[in-house]
């Protein structure tokens, strides 16, 4: 790679999360030209946007933050499971204890870009009309930058607030003596929901498909167990590298189905009373491949859910006898009193698959059973998740198509990190790499490093191009869809298999063999010469 003329950078990062800041630092320390393109007004990539009451992190504190002891030796949480403004606070503190903030440009939203093959660089359009150029681009936009907003048949009659939960206003909404209505029953739908049953008069929430969530198990976290905590921070961080979800725990060698049933449910109770993801990344090692093994952890979700539910029409609406879909297969949710709220006599539930809705009205929701009148409602809907961030921008390749384009029939890249047309285009916590399926401070920093590694190889050997090669990245995507095809993931309709947006391919969008196997073939394609890629 050899020093770019005419003020062109070495490297355009975009986006300001954990991989984003991540890539700042340390392609900066490597002594290349970098800066980072923020849409948003501040850092935090979706913390910055998730400010929508009760958003909070469902990964626990100790993980959810940079491995460096630089930064978490001084740094201390509030809770286990920090809010928006906690993590907001918390990136802050990074950019200013790294000097980061001097090559960050905030609210730059990008338009488009094209690539110069005389020139071999990229030509970087923003939406305020900036042109950027640069020799390498890393696009770090995450797995939920693209809202997903569904089309609603009289919408712009409705007269009250409609806000989607990953563009909520930055004031914020008080919902006190508030009509309020939820669709959606993910994560955010959920985390709504429970603020929003304490505070307003109403609350319908329409769920199509039953959220299968785990108690999150919050507690304050006093200064003296942090103190505690961090002795083991070291062990905890290497740990991750190892497991499956880059978290500090994994499957236990067990089948659910060869054990005894004493033994199956002393784990499943100690993996429930734990809380958090461990009960769906920490069980036997079938759960997510064997159908009987999946139903015994379904069992268990259900039984354990249904005694903190009074009705039994809701119980049954809200964790059926019946799994809905394999346990596991869609990303669970945590709560805290998300079941509990049902029992309330201001949150009302409704089916949307027996009682649909038809439409806005001015007055609030129309379904198939009548008007129900609403002053704000929330859209929990989700997101064009892992590829939405990178096809909603119009980045054209040699052949004059945008990359939505050549993904419409099926994503394709290498290694999750590149696809064939468009040169020096690198992505992080994309599509075919663990994403969906990681913790993303881990993958932030593992696959994070995969990367810079990459480039300063090129640098090293004075090489100015690289771009995926069709044929390797028709290989990879093979292996994605062979190794969901031995999991139950492809039983559900959800957005891991890009289901949840209409028109969209279905397929597995995350790499499903798990963070150690996609490091190792990373390094091994690394160690001979990046096979898969076309230097030059």
């Amino acid at each position: 790679m050899n020093a770019v003329s005419n003020g062109a950078l070495d490297v355009l990062v975009v986006g300001a999360g954990f991989a984003g800041l991540y890539q700042l630092r340390k392609l900066r320390e490597l002594g290349l030209s970098v800066r980072l393109y923020e849409a948003g007004g501040g850092c935090g990539g979706i913390w910055h946007w998730n400010c929508y009451p009760g958003a909070r992190v469902d990964t626990d504190a100790p993980m959810y933050q940079y491995s460096d002891p630089a930064l978490w030796r001084d740094w201390n949480w509030n809770e286990l499971y920090p809010s928006w403004r906690e993590l907001r606070s918390y990136f802050t503190y990074v950019t200013e204890k790294l000097g980061l903030e001097r090559d960050i440009s905030l609210n730059k939203r990008l338009a488009g870009a094209e690539f110069d093959e005389g020139l071999r660089r990229w030509r970087v359009r923003m939406v305020d009309g900036e042109i950027v150029e640069a020799r390498f681009v890393v696009l770090c936009t995450g797995f939920g930058s693209s809202p997903y907003f569904p089309r609603f048949e009289g919408l712009d009659q409705f007269r009250g607030r409609v806000h989607h939960t990953a563009r909520w206003p930055q004031e914020g909404i008080d919902f006190t003596g508030l009509r309020v209505g939820v669709i959606g029953t993910g994560a955010s739908g959920v985390q709504v929901i429970q603020e929003a049953a304490r505070d307003a008069t109403r609350v319908v929430v329409f769920q199509r498909t039953p959220i299968l969530a785990l108690p999150m198990r919050q507690r304050v976290l006093s200064s003296a167990e942090q103190g505690t905590m961090k002795l083991d921070y070291p062990r905890r961080f290497a740990r991750r590298a190892e497991t499956f979800g880059g978290f500090d725990y994994d499957f236990v060698d067990e089948s659910a189905v060869e054990v005894s049933a004493a033994r199956r449910r002393q784990v499943y109770e100690e993996l429930w009373d734990r809380g958090g993801f461990p009960f769906w990344l920490a069980t036997f090692k079938d759960v997510l491949l064997d159908p009987n093994a999946n139903r015994t952890a379904y069992d268990f979700w259900r039984d354990r859910t249904r005694t903190r539910i009074r009705d039994p029409r809701l119980a049954e609406m809200l964790a059926p006898r019946e799994p809905p879909h394999p346990w596991g297969v869609k990303r669970p949710s945590l709560e805290q009193n998300y079941y509990d709220v049902f029992n309330q006599d201001n949150v009302d539930l409704v089916n949307t698959r027996e009682t649909p809705i038809l439409g806005f009205t001015q007055h609030g929701i129309r379904t198939s059973a009548g008007e129900i009148e609403l002053d704000v409602v929330v859209l929990a809907t989700g997101f064009d998740a892992v590829t939405g961030g990178i096809t909603s921008i119009d980045i054209k390749g040699l052949q004059g198509r945008t990359i939505g384009q050549k993904w419409k029939d099926g994503v394709k890249t290498q290694l999750g990190v590149a696809t064939a047309e468009f040169p020096n285009l690198l992505f992080l916590y994309g599509p075919q790499s663990p994403s969906g399926f990681c913790n993303g401070p881990s993958c932030a920093e593992l696959q994070g490093d995969l990367v810079v590694d990459l480039l300063k190889d090129m640098r090293d050997a004075g090489l100015e191009r690289i771009e995926a090669e069709p044929e390797a990245e028709e290989t990879w995507a093979r292996l994605n869809h062979d190794i969901a095809d031995m999991t139950l993931f492809p039983k559900a309709d959800s957005w891991y298999m890009a289901a949840n947006i209409p028109g969209k391919k279905r397929e597995i969008l995350n790499y499903p063999g798990g963070l150690p196997d996609y490091i190792q073939r990373f390094r091994q394609a690394a160690e001979n010469g990046y096979t898969g890629f076309r230097r030059g």
